[in-house]
């Protein structure tokens, strides 16, 4: 059985700011991802195949949800 009684005294609030700073630490390490590999394999390049921005819409998304209704 895990035991987790060292966070308790992590507050909600320092939790919460963890996790959304990991949230921008994944956008910023998407952002380096170079174009090479996001567009291999495909012919016909359209603005809506580039992964970056479905990754970063999906984490801001997150992100927002997080941010307020937590």
């Amino acid at each position: 059985m895990l035991n987790f009684d060292w966070l308790a005294n992590v507050s909600v609030e320092t939790a919460k700011w963890f996790f959304l700073g990991l949230f921008i630490l994944m956008a910023i390490v998407i952002l380096f991802i170079p174009k090479k590999f996001i567009y291999q394999g495909i012919k016909n390049i359209e603005w809506y195949h580039n992964l970056k921005l479905w990754s970063i819409a999906l984490l801001g998304f997150i992100f927002v949800v997080y941010y307020f209704f937590d």
